[in-house]
């Protein structure tokens, strides 16, 4: 598996427009195979991203985020923001069960209220304002309103004619909901939320908005996008959208209010009529994004403040109804493998492009045979790998000996906790190599497959039980293991033991 390191700054709870800007991810879950919150959690921290924002509070998440130090947004799904908005006890129930129990073990910065409320779900409009300030009053109750800022992701097709910019205003026929919405952000220092994606502005442009001008791409000055009101040039619609935004606040009488920008990217795969929706371009708008945010670049009305951003998102998310790039967001698959290679370099310290560094996990040169077949048969048991390629008849069977096998096992394992070195030990018996052990039809996790694809990895779900639960072991049938099979069943609990004594005195 190729490693992508998207390297964040630190930031405190409370971030303001002057302080050093960030880049965090979503974590969508509409995947046939959810990786469980502890695979989440290894992935995010292999890949050093700092900041995430949950569609809900998972409560396997958080608790798998905890004391990781990453900065996490929670939701309140837009299902649940008629009850809120409607009580003040439901939104303070909402808080004391997920929130309290949690913080501040998982650092949790932020509370989004609903997502995009007020055009997928107009009949709850009325009770957003509600919704947020009873979460607020549930947070003050708890004495945690100065560590979790509230507020509602907005979609950018709240903000109309928002080119130029300088004339940009909201839709007013939610300014009701708007004000008194803008109102609370700015009396207790929240941000305006913003889901802002330029894929679709250019779909839907009919050819104003060229291809370059929303990748980011570099554009001669005949080229660029000039505000006719103050004759600033635009090289990019997320500085012209977030600008926008900006005067559309002002618009209201509030000019103080900094935004965040909860949701953009763009798709790596579409159908037929999204020829633009492609790896290359994927890859080109998120790798010029991240650049942009991290080089404090800014935006022409606020050069040098840059705009803390989420990409969305962290997986593919292939149970996602809609059109086939609806499926085609995320930065790896459910497997933690890359969709693409982030082209991140020159980017500075702040960004390391270490996209290269190929390792596997395998035994050790004279690794005690007992303590590897105790070893496989965790990884193939509570360990929870899929080990049915090393049945009889499978790409992985040949060899038939106990450190081929082992070696499938444990490489598997490795690249599915997100390859940090602590899952590559196996009470000593394993060891990191940047040698590929693939051989004939076994392509390992990490490695290339015969046509060119990563190798897949079986994960489990995020509603499965806790890794340290027992699973079934599909080690141990047929040939090699075959004649060993009623030895095994009996000696199986007792290798177990002694190497989770081993492993834990180690």
């Amino acid at each position: 598996m190729a490693v992508l390191v998207l390297l964040l700054l630190l930031a405190v709870s409370h971030a303001t427009a002057d302080e050093d800007p960030y880049i965090g991810v979503n974590i969508g879950t509409d995947l046939s195979n959810m990786p469980h919150p502890t695979q989440v959690v290894a992935l995010l921290k292999a890949q050093q991203i700092r900041h995430v924002r949950l569609y809900n509070a998972d409560q396997g998440m958080l608790v798998a985020l905890a004391n990781t130090g990453i900065r996490v947004m929670v939701s309140i799904p837009n299902e649940q923001l008629l009850g809120i908005g409607q009580s003040n006890s439901t939104a303070a129930n909402w808080v004391s069960q997920n929130i309290v129990p949690h913080y501040p073990a998982t650092n949790i910065t932020a509370i989004c209220v609903g997502s995009e409320v007020l055009t997928t779900l107009p009949n709850a409009g009325p009770v957003l304002v509600n919704a947020i300030k009873f979460v607020h009053s549930a947070l003050v109750a708890s004495k945690l309103d100065r560590k979790i800022i509230v507020s509602s992701p907005l979609p950018s097709t709240v903000i109309l004619d928002s080119f130029p910019p300088s004339q940009a205003f909201f839709n007013r026929s939610w300014n009701p909901v708007l004000v008194p919405m803008l109102d609370f952000l700015q009396s207790t220092g929240s941000f305006l939320m913003l889901n802002m994606y330029p894929y679709y502005d250019y779909m839907k442009s009919n050819g104003a908005i060229t291809l370059d001008y929303a990748l980011f791409q570099p554009l001669t000055p005949n080229k660029e996008a000039v505000d006719s009101n103050t004759l600033v040039h635009y090289t990019n619609v997320f500085d012209a959208m977030v600008d926008a935004t900006y005067f559309a606040m002002a618009f209201l009488n509030f000019t103080d209010i900094p935004v965040i920008v909860t949701e953009t990217g763009w798709p790596s795969k579409g159908d037929s009529n999204e020829p633009d929706a492609t790896i290359e371009n994927a890859n080109t708008y998120n790798s010029n994004l991240i650049r942009h945010v991290m080089n404090k670049t800014g935006t022409p009305k606020h050069p040098g403040i840059a705009v803390s951003t989420y990409i969305y998102e962290l997986y593919n998310e292939d149970m996602k109804p809609g059109p086939i790039s609806e499926k085609n967001w995320g930065l790896f698959d459910a497997n933690g493998d890359p969709i693409y290679i982030l082209r991140l370099t020159g980017s500075g310290s702040l960004l390391a492009n270490d996209t290269t560094n190929k390792t596997y996990c395998t035994p050790k040169d004279g690794a005690d045979p007992k303590m590897l077949q105790a070893a496989l048969d965790w990884a193939c048991g509570p360990g929870k790998v899929d080990c049915s390629p090393l049945l009889q008849g499978k790409p992985c069977y040949e060899p038939d000996n106990v450190i081929a096998h082992a070696t499938y096992a444990f490489n598997t394992y490795y690249h599915r906790m997100g390859k940090t070195s602590d899952a590559c030990d196996f009470n000593g018996v394993a060891d990191i190599t940047t040698t590929d052990p693939s051989h004939g039809s076994c392509n390992f996790p990490g490695s290339l497959g015969s046509n060119g694809t990563m190798v897949n990895i079986t994960a489990p779900s995020m509603n499965s039980v806790s890794s340290d639960s027992s699973g079934p072991s599909f080690y141990g049938r047929g040939g090699f293991t075959g004649n060993l099979v009623l030895i095994k069943v009996m000696l199986w609990s007792a290798y177990l033991v002694v190497y989770f004594v081993k492993f834990c005195t180690n």
